[in-house]
């Protein structure tokens, strides 16, 4: 009696089975954490090939920040790097403690992060509210490409630092400036990428909705957006990058409270153990909100990388 082939749900990768092909049950069953660990993918049903870099990479991904701790652990303990320079991990989690309890510079750690949270935050939904109509404007309309594409591409190199003195010039030093900062810093990551997601449509999908009755302002809205919604979410993400690396620049201006203060203050006396403290704190947030980007990516456009 012929036997139906393996639903996708019930089908198992052969490389975890106990017999593979080239290799020996007893081979298979010996094999250990890392053999298993950087094994290959194998193929999904209905694919002759796996996809270069396609599978799950968060085991390897636990072992390699598993590893950097341990040998932060163990290079501090060994005396190799002074304290100054390298502070261990119980030094930095003491001081962690102590800012979010007593505080440093004159603020707790959640009142500094708060203020970080809501410049950088508030500087990325402005981009978002700007920069996504305007690279759509430029990739729609060649006006609009002419009169944006010269000078976003003008300021898009030049780094925050250099303008950050005629923000303050033209806006003072005020919580606005800051904002404002971080804005312009996101501002044209974002509105390049929303460009290039609708460069990037096919033409064969505008020409089909056309013969099918469509108005221009319908393909726009119907193909043309929902096409470069994965530039977008690409851009998004880069601009929310750029826009931390940013937030310090944007808080040495007359700022009071947030990570990127913490972190000069804390230079400023040599107190290296805050500002790693502040740096894992800066970096824990930014990948919190990258993860969050990703799950918003897979939910809204589940077809990228498969057509």
């Amino acid at each position: 009696m012929a036997t139906s082939a393996p639903s996708i749900k019930s089908w198992r990768c052969p490389m975890h089975s106990p017999s593979v092909v080239g290799f020996p049950p007893t081979t298979a069953k010996r094999a250990g954490f890392f053999s298993r660990l950087f094994a290959p993918r194998c193929a999904m049903p209905g694919e002759a090939f796996g996809a270069p870099g396609q599978g799950n990479s968060s085991r390897i991904a636990t072992v390699t920040v598993i590893a950097v701790l341990l040998l932060w652990f163990g290079v501090t303990a060994s005396g190799m790097v002074k304290p100054l320079f390298l502070p261990s991990p119980q030094a930095v989690y003491e001081k962690f403690i102590m800012a979010a309890t007593t505080g440093f510079g004159g603020a707790t750690l959640w009142e500094h992060t708060v203020a970080s949270l809501v410049r950088v935050f508030g500087a990325f939904g402005l981009a978002c509210l700007f920069a996504i109509p305007v690279g759509v404007m430029m990739g729609v309309n060649r006006v609009a490409r002419g009169i944006f594409d010269p000078l976003i591409e003008f300021y898009r190199p030049l780094p925050p630092l250099a303008y950050l003195p005629l923000v303050i010039i033209w806006f003072g030093i005020g919580e606005f400036s800051k904002v404002y900062l971080i804005f312009l810093a996101i501002f044209a990551p974002m509105a390049i990428a929303a460009r290039a997601g609708v460069s990037s449509v096919s033409l064969e999908q505008i020409h089909a909705a056309y013969s099918m009755g469509a108005t221009r302002f319908q393909v726009i809205v119907h193909v043309i957006l929902r096409a470069a919604i994965p530039e977008i979410l690409t851009g998004m993400r880069i601009g929310i990058g750029v826009g931390w690396t940013t937030l310090v620049a944007g808080e040495m201006v007359a700022a009071t409270r947030g990570l990127g203060y913490m972190v000069l203050s804390a230079s400023e006396f040599l107190a290296s153990d805050v500002v790693i403290m502040g740096i894992i704190v800066i970096g824990f947030f930014a990948f919190l909100f990258d993860l969050m980007m990703r799950y918003l990516e897979r939910t809204l456009v589940p077809w990228k990388g498969k057509v």
